[in-house]
């Protein structure tokens, strides 16, 4: 199938953050900010929340556009926590974020009571790597007035990398999002609340990685905004040779960029800085392919 691209459609240009828009003209940062003690790449660094804050205000100097917080790991292996805990750990960091940053928040949660209290505390996305599939979480998304990122996940953190398998990884991960943006418009939330996420490294194996990255233009076509996240990943570190999570950076950075080639207009991303850089190069002598006109919104 063919598809002719051009840039974001007017009514797309912004994403409805509860109040602080995004304007998606150009490929946007989110800059990752884990506030857990177990996080594959940055456990424990930013789980106090003075330090927490502090890097979230390095990340908007470097050019952070958005500002992700996560109180609960989903590496691969990794356990749930409760939902008292995960709001100890985000509550206190939103409520400080809110009174000092002005860019919009996200909340990195699958739970509908820590999507509520995020949203109180001044998160205007949700991003749920469980796509709106826990209880009681799609309705709580659907009323929070807040953007909603859906990502696909193949299985569950704890079993999500033993032996993921797919027949076709990209027409499965297309027809998830579809099906889940598609529910959220049937709830009454408009398109300027959704964005979709393919889910890198969420069951998926290196090939399976490698394919869907370059299926991107297919995901595109569903008309919604798409977000890539793949900083410092595993996929990375075997694409490098072994490389450890450390040594990412680079290769994160230029994966960003090849992204925002295929169009993807939100990254997900530790290292702000380089990748602001990259996709400073990118936006200048790259060819951005934007969204399809075929749309299926």
């Amino acid at each position: 199938m063919r598809f002719h691209y051009h840039r974001a459609m007017p009514d797309l240009l912004t994403l409805d953050c509860a109040g602080r828009p995004l304007c998606l003209d150009r490929p946007r940062i989110m800059g990752v900010l884990n506030v857990t003690p177990d996080s594959f790449s940055d456990g424990g660094r930013f789980h106090e929340p003075e330090t927490a804050v502090a890097h979230a205000r390095a990340m908007v100097d470097a050019g952070a556009d958005i500002i992700d917080v996560g109180g609960e790991s989903t590496r691969p292996g990794s356990e749930p926590v409760s939902v008292e805990e995960e709001l100890r750990r985000v509550i206190p960091v939103l409520t400080a974020l809110r009174a000092e940053l002005a860019v919009p928040l996200s909340i990195d949660t699958s739970k509908p009571e820590v999507m509520r209290s995020a949203v109180a505390a001044g998160a205007g996305l949700i991003n749920d790597v469980n796509g709106l599939r826990a209880p009681g979480a799609l309705p709580a998304a659907a009323e929070s007035g807040a953007a909603i990122c859906v990502m696909h996940m193949q299985g569950t953190p704890r079993s999500m990398q033993r032996e993921p398998r797919y027949h076709d990884v990209v027409g499965e991960v297309r027809a998830f999002l579809a099906e889940r943006a598609s529910t959220l418009r049937g709830t009454g939330v408009p398109a300027s609340r959704i964005v979709l996420d393919p889910g890198f490294g969420f069951g998926k194996t290196l090939e399976h990685n490698v394919a869907l990255f370059r299926g991107l233009p297919e995901l595109m076509s569903l008309g919604y905004p798409v977000l890539v996240g793949v900083s410092r990943k595993s996929m990375l570190g075997a694409i490098l040779g072994g490389r450890p999570v450390g040594g990412r950076i680079m290769g994160s950075a230029v994966a960003a960029a090849l992204a925002a080639g295929y169009g993807a207009q939100i990254v997900r991303v530790h290292d702000v800085a380089a990748t602001a850089d990259a996709l400073a190069v990118q936006v200048a002598l790259g060819r951005t392919m934007g969204r399809p006109t075929t749309g299926e919104r």
